[in-house]
Order: structure tokens, then sequence, then C-alpha cells
């Protein structure tokens, strides 16, 4: 899956995400000509958050952002802010409206309840260990590999193990579910915040891993808790050494690795693997797909060799890391020092209400969604945004006939998959039924213990089962959106169906160039160096000429070293390998938007608005979406572990390679952002 942004929360996207709905729009015939019911002062642009000091043609996002930026103080407990951010927090609050509500005693008293118990840190803190006891109990009573294997099967989807499982559409086999093994069991975001042994900052990150955990290991009554915590950062330090990098992970190819359970038993007989599965409720198993092979069997190796004490070390203290937030106070203030102060760069805790919005929807998503539908969606945002999708998918045909690059023969398998796409937009229409989720008031632990096991049945449930193309992997109220080449499907959140992204009042560059973009981004994620590689009923197949594959390697290849080349931190660039698909589907998506929003004009000419032409506006409109400041601590955890390239880099790197941009601000050879029309990347 494939999203606009990594996601803040304790949900799976970056990880693996639970479960992915509006009937399929699949039709790129007759697209609507928009007319935009907007008063004509109505630019959609936040003049105030320009910088009159930059020129847009030397650098397109601080001209739009910089003044916003200069004015900006990160909240303190935030490790960055901009638009992203902004709405996420309305979204928040809206949440936070509808859960508050239900705790006053309302009909839906299951949501009201697992806030309430959540926000009630009094209770929580007069309990102190009393609710996580049978846990620590449990993993004290692990008295052999077999039973370690056990107590690893039960923690799936609740605490971060060594080989993590997963289910969904089989990558030969879409229309069925399949389990999924992969690499896991760090506590930092990725192997080289433990391997790298040359950059300050990721070894005083591993510093502050190691206090955090001697803080849980004390807190929790260890005898030795230094020692403990040398154990299982040693033990850690050996599975990030079995670990595949960042940008190996995204080779759809090598991650994808089927074979039975018993092939599997063989080539990692360190594990019980029986056991481990049938404790994960996943009895019995035909087939599964072992993502990274070599990593997997040296962690069962590990399994195996490593003393059973420091692995029962490890799976408490990364048990006290999962409920740090729902037990006693100096637990909560151990985890904000790490995870939020040392990784993040804040300066204080979340608002307990925020924290138990994001507890909410993780546990209730959909049940809580259906309610911030009701309050906050329109008929009028999905017939708008149907009007935007099927112009850009109407665009993104006309380009696949125009490139000149491809071969008609590609061409045509490229429109068929684009012709098979399925678009959701808002919600699903079809609601999860939580009825089996039990919640108790006052039960915080218990409540959060219960949740992610009623998840985790459900996903294992799925195993082996027909997929049901009617799921959505995020939220209604997720401000966000995502491509799933498994199921060929581009998915609308409604809450990012807001400003800056999209506004019912707003001209309509503006909206191409913020929610077209995002449209056009997702479309593209079907075609970037990974979506490229699954046909249109999410087959990974190729369905590529020789010739064709060479020239779009080349040209991901030209795209790759232009981000390269761009330095966020002193001494760390952005990697272009790592970023690739992003980077791909913001280049793609921003020329197949601009095209759409000539295309919504029907031959007339966009006004002036604000000073500025349609042209202008739409780019103007694109940069305002990636507004954001970031501190260093959270800058460098992108850079390392995420597929997005920072916002700045989003903004520039897409534009210069395109030529209307040039021609809307008239560009110049010692302009900063301008580039030689032979050099421009044009790939969609």
């Amino acid at each position: 899956m494939q999203s606009l942004f990594k996601l803040r929360a304790l949900t799976l996207l970056l990880l693996p995400l639970a479960g992915l709905t509006h009937a399929a729009n699949n039709s790129i015939i007759n697209p609507t000509s928009v007319s935009s019911p907007v008063a004509a002062s109505n630019s959609g642009l936040d003049l105030a958050g320009f910088d009159a000091k930059v020129r847009v043609q030397d650098d397109l996002f601080q001209a739009v952002n910089g003044g916003w930026i200069k004015r900006t103080v990160i909240p303190a407990a935030k490790g960055s802010h901009g638009s992203f951010e902004i709405l996420r927090e309305q979204s928040d609050a809206q949440v936070r409206a509808i859960v508050e509500a239900l705790a006053a005693g309302s009909d839906e008293a299951k949501i009201g309840a697992f806030y309430a118990s959540f926000m009630d840190t009094g209770a929580i803190d007069h309990a102190g260990l009393s609710k996580i006891k049978p846990l620590l109990a449990e993993i004290d009573a692990i008295g052999n590999r077999q039973q370690l294997a056990q107590w690893l099967g039960r923690a799936q989807g609740m605490v971060n193990t060594p080989i993590q499982l997963s289910v969904g559409p089989d990558a030969k086999e879409p229309l069925v579910n399949r389990l999924r093994a992969s690499q896991g069991g760090l506590g930092l975001p990725e192997r080289d915040y433990l391997l790298n042994r040359t950059d300050k900052r990721m070894a005083r990150a591993r510093a502050d891993y190691l206090s955090y955990l001697q803080s849980l290991a004390r807190l929790s009554g260890e005898a030795q808790p230094a020692d403990a915590a040398r154990r299982v950062l040693a033990l850690e330090t050996q599975i990030a050494e079995l670990h595949w990098d960042a940008v190996a992970n995204r080779d759809v190819q090598k991650t994808f690795n089927p074979m039975t359970p018993a092939e599997l038993a063989a080539k990692a007989p360190g594990l019980d693997w029986p056991a481990f599965f049938g404790a994960a409720q996943l009895n019995p198993i035909d087939r599964l797909s072992v993502t990274q092979p070599s990593a997997v069997i040296g962690i069962a190796k590990l399994l195996n060799e490593a003393p059973l004490a420091d692995w029962q070390l490890y799976a408490k203290l990364h048990s006290l890391n999962t409920y740090a937030e729902v037990l006693p106070k100096a637990f909560r203030e151990a985890s904000f020092a790490f995870h939020g102060r040392a990784m993040k760069g804040s300066k204080a805790p979340l608002p307990r209400w925020m924290e138990g919005s994001a507890e909410v929807n993780e546990a209730l998503g959909e049940a809580v969604g259906k309610l911030y539908v009701e309050r906050h969606y329109t008929p009028a945002h999905a017939a708008r945004m149907k009007s935007l999708v099927d112009n850009l998918m109407a665009e993104f045909s006309e380009s696949i006939k125009g490139l000149s690059w491809m071969s008609p023969q590609t061409q045509a398998a490229a429109q068929d998959k684009l012709s098979k796409y399925t678009v959701k937009i808002g919600h699903p229409t079809k609601w999860r039924d939580y009825s089996a989720l039990q919640v108790t008031a006052g039960e915080a632990l218990l409540n959060r213990q219960r949740a992610a096991q009623f998840a985790w049945a459900r996903e294992a449930a799925k195993a082996g089962q027909a997929v049901d193309r009617t799921e959505w992997g995020m939220t209604p109220q997720t401000v966000n959106a995502y491509y799933d080449e498994t199921v060929n499907e581009i998915v609308f959140p409604a809450a990012i169906l807001q400003p800056p992204f999209f506004d019912l009042n707003a001209d309509d560059a503006v909206n191409y160039g913020g929610i077209g973009a995002v449209i056009g981004h997702e479309i593209s994620h079907g075609f970037d160096d990974q979506g490229a590689q699954y046909d249109g009923d999410g087959m990974l197949r190729n369905w590529w000429t020789e010739a064709d594959a060479k020239a779009f390697d080349a040209l991901g290849s030209r795209l790759a070293a232009q981000y390269d080349a761009y330095q966020a931190l002193p001494g760390k660039k952005v990697n272009g390998r790592l970023t690739l698909g992003e980077n791909i589907a913001d280049l793609s998506g921003l020329q197949i938007a601009y095209k759409a929003y000539l295309r919504s004009l029907g031959g007339k000419a966009a006004p002036v608005l604000a000073g500025f032409s349609g042209e202008q506006r739409f780019f103007l409109g694109f940069s305002q979406i990636w507004r954001e400041k970031v501190r260093e601590q959270q800058m460098l955890q992108q850079l390392t572990a995420d597929p997005h390239s920072p916002g700045a880099f989003r903004a520039n790197g897409g534009v210069v390679n395109h030529d209307a941009f040039h021609q809307a601000f008239g560009t110049k050879p010692g302009d900063k952002l301008f580039k030689p029309t032979t050099e421009r990347i044009r790939i969609w």
C-alpha cells in the first residue's frame, strides 16, 4: 500500500496495515467539465503565509510557505507542524467532540467507555502495575523455546515482535488473502539507528533508547535494570544486523517468497513454527510468503540460540513499551522522554485528549468514522471529487497515449490497468462490526489489549479466504490517501477533503493543485517503480516489453539522482532510491493534475484572482499542501526510514520538471528552479 504521507499513529501502514467503500468508478469516458461554484474573490490561497522576499522562480516552497514558517513555532508536543498536522489536529478535535459526548452517556457506550477509561489517569495511576502483572507473569513462566514461540504468536498485533505476521492479498493470486512473515522487533525506527557508528545523531538516539529500556526495567522491578537494558539492546543489535535495509524492502520481486509452512520450517528450523502459528490463531495454513527470507531465517536461529532469559527480558520491556501510555505516570513520562523528546524533539507530551482520540481511532476506527461522516461529510464533497477524479483519469489515459518512450504494446497494457481502477471516496459503504469487542469501563490497559486481540483475530481469520474488496485501509477521519496495488484501488478518506487540499468554496485552480495533485499522486502509484510491476487485477506480473522496462528504469534513475542531491540536514541527504516511488507519484500526479485542470476549464480562460493567473494558482496551491516545519530529530527519522521526501523537496522537486511551471512563472537561466527543457524528467 502506497500512501500520500506517512501516518502518525499506531496503525501499521508503513508497518503492516489491517484491512483495506465506495462503488468502483473505473470510467475514463466523458469526463466532466467542472465549473467551480465559488465567489471570484476566493482564490483558495493563504497569502498571509507567503514570503514576498523569495521569488517563486528560486524556491516555490519558501515563496508560498516562508512567511508561515518564520511565524510558526512548532507546538511543544510535536516533532513537526504543517498542513497535514494542522488538519489532523482538526480531525482529532472533531473526534474528541464525538467521543466526549458519548462518554457523557449516549447510546454509543462502547466508544465512550473506551475513551473515558484512557482519559482516567487517576485510576491508571492508582492501579499501579496490577493490570499488567498477568502479562509479565506469563513471560516469566516461559520455560522453553516452544513456549517462547507460543508467546510470540499470541503477541501478534499487540507487541513489536522479531517476526511479524500480517495478512493480505497474495501477489500472484490477488483474490485470495495469504499470510506474510516479515522482519520486525526493533525499538528504534530502522536498522541504521543500531548499526551506524559514524552518525552522532544516531549514536545519541541509541544512548537515549538504552536509557529508556533501563527506566522500563527499573520501574517494573527488575533487580538489575542497567544489565537488563544492555542485554536487550545487544539482542536488538543482533536482530538489526539481520534486517534488510529500507531500500531492499521496496523490491516487490525479492520480497515475495511463497512457500508452505513445512518449507519454511525446513529453511528456518530455529523456531517452532507450528507452535508459533497455532498461538497466532493461524492453523491450518496452506501457503505464506516470507518478506525477507534471510532475515527471518537468521532471526529464527537467534530465537533458538540466544539465552532464553534475554528473550524474556526483551518480551517484558517491549510489552511495557507497548502499554506505557496506560501504565502509571512514571511509565508515561519515560515513554515521552524517549519517543517524544529524544526521537521527535518534542518539548512536552501531547495533550491526553489528543492521545485519547488516536487511541479510540485505533481501537474502534470505523465506529467513530461512521459518526464522523454523519457530522463532517456531505454528498457535495463526493460529487465534486468525482468530477476531479474523472478528469484526472481521462488525462492519465491521454498521457499514456502520448508517451514517446513506451511502445504501443505496453501502452495497451497500461490502459487496461487504468480502466480497472477502483475509486473510493469519503467512507466505506459497509461498516466494520465491533460487536465482538468487549470494552470495560475503567480498564484502560485491558481495553487496549482486547482491542489489539480483536483486530488481530479479525486479520488472522482472513488467511486463505477470499479478499473483501469493499474494505478500507484507513478510517474516514484519517488525513491521508492511498493506492493499493494488490486490489488496484485509490482511496480518499473524508478528512483529507478539506482546505488546504480541497475547498468546496474555492476556485478550482487551487483545488486541482491540492487535492487534484493528491488524486494524481495516488493514480500514479499504480505506475511507479513498485506499482508498475502489478497488472490491473492486482497480480504481480510483468506486462512490459524489455525495451520499455529499460526506458522506465532509466527515467527512474534520473529522478533518483535528482533527489539524491537534496540535503535536508547537515551531512544527511534524501535517499533517492528509498523515496523513488513517492517522487514518481508526486511528479506524475502533478503533471496529470495540471492537464485535468485545463480540461476542467472547458476551453475558457481562468480568471485572475489575488493577482495570479489560474496556471500560477495551480502551482501555488500545490506548494501550499506541503507546508511544514520539522525538528531535526524527526527529520532524521524521515530521511532514514520514510519513503516520502521532506515537504520542501516535494514542492520544488516536481515543478522543476514541469514545462507549465516554467511557462507560468517565466523562469530563465540563473533562476534556482530553472531547468533546461532537455533535462526535464517526464515519466507519465
